[in-house]
């Protein structure tokens, strides 16, 4: 016998329009008994979504992107159940899994909220495919070796970006922010060194990183010239809002603390550039600020490159070299064909030169030698 949820289903779930959405919706609302099924049907979705790839992040951002609070709340809850069914998860999975958003809003009605839960199925059923990051538990041994040491320097990093971000002053800012670039270059250096001498060797792993419109093009470029410098490397997914950095963890987690960080900074320095404008009695619009932050992001990748040639000691050179072959090698099986983009755009003056300015003033000075 066909169950309600799976005439539900096949009323709307696969139509490409929302004229069956109330047909669907009504036949579930008006069977409670059916609401148990109709949940573990949802795990499912979501346990599927995780063979294709997905990791809890990435739907919570394309649900964000797609839908509305609602779906936001129903999905993280899915998430959430379908959590204490899955296999062993690492560290960056588990994060992840902390950070949805509890459920506090009441409950809508039986058909709004049958209308939702099937808006919401729709979407996952069609979530394409993504390449499989392998988010795996760390070795026994090596991750709890490392893990007190590396959660007071990153915690040391944050501390320092906070401030920044937080300060009206941009001298104090430029110092803040060159103290954790430092500390950031260390933290790199010495988790390199300590591999090196490890009997088992770290690989190089990859998250995702939301790219967010509007002006995503812009913060593409910046957190490639982020990643870059930070010995990872970064590929933009424009259609669903993501790129995909590929490093070893401990430059994954700065890359992700640094590129905030200067999203923030650069925010906060256009909102200002935009008032100075208006006072000057010059209206500025949507060009201005795509031009702003491609300029930005132009030059803060200029710096940053600049940065990153800073000499270091020979012994070095093997250990980061054997790095950058492994990252590179990780990445062409990832993405064995990738494409180049232009920035679109760009044609306010003003906002090019503000940007410019602003780039000047987050300060990425040049990392002292490496040894």
């Amino acid at each position: 016998m066909t169950s309600t949820v799976d005439r539900a289903f096949e009323a709307c779930l696969y139509a490409d329009d929302d004229s069956a959405l109330d047909t669907g919706a009504s036949l579930l609302a008006a069977d409670p008994a059916c609401d148990a099924e109709l949940a573990r049907r949802g795990r499912e979705f979501v346990a599927a979504a995780w063979r294709r790839g997905w990791q809890p992040a990435d739907v919570v951002r394309i649900v964000r992107r797609e839908l509305d609070d609602v779906h936001l709340r129903l999905v993280s809850e899915l998430i959430r159940a379908q959590a204490a069914d899955d296999r062993a998860r690492g560290p960056r999975w588990r994060a992840q899994l902390e950070a949805l958003t509890p459920d506090t809003a009441p409950r809508a009605d039986r058909f709004s909220h049958a209308t939702a839960v099937l808006e919401l199925y729709r979407l996952l059923l069609r979530l394409p495919a993504l390449e499989p990051l392998e988010d795996s538990p760390a070795e026994p041994g090596r991750g709890a070796r490392r893990e007190h040491g590396d959660s007071r320097m990153l915690a040391r990093i944050r501390a320092l970006l906070a401030k920044a971000e937080a300060t009206g002053f941009p001298e104090e800012a430029e110092a803040l922010t060159a103290k954790a670039q430092e500390l950031t270059a260390r933290y790199s250096v010495d988790e390199a060194l300590l591999d090196a001498r490890a009997p088992t060797h770290d690989a190089p792993g990859a998250c995702r990183i939301g790219v967010e419109p509007p002006y995503e093009q812009a913060k593409a470029v910046l957190l490639d010239a982020v990643a870059t410098v930070n010995h990872c490397r970064a590929v933009w997914n424009e259609p669903l809002g993501f790129s995909t950095v590929v490093g070893f963890e401990a430059d994954l987690e700065v890359v992700e603390l640094l590129y905030t960080s200067l999203l923030v900074q650069a925010q906060s320095a256009m909102t200002k550039a935009e008032a100075a404008q208006r006072a000057g009695g010059r209206r500025r619009t949507k060009t201005f600020r795509q031009s702003f932050l491609a300029a930005y992001a132009h030059h803060v990748g200029t710096r940053l490159r600049a940065a990153a040639e800073t000499p270091v000691s020979e012994d070095l050179l093997p250990v980061l070299a054997t790095r950058e072959v492994a990252v590179t090698d990780r990445l062409d099986r990832m993405f064995p064909e990738t494409t180049t983009t232009r920035l679109r755009g760009v044609s306010d003056e003003a906002g090019w030169t503000e940007g410019t300015e602003a780039a000047d003033r987050a300060q990425v000075r040049a990392r002292r030698p490496l040894r």
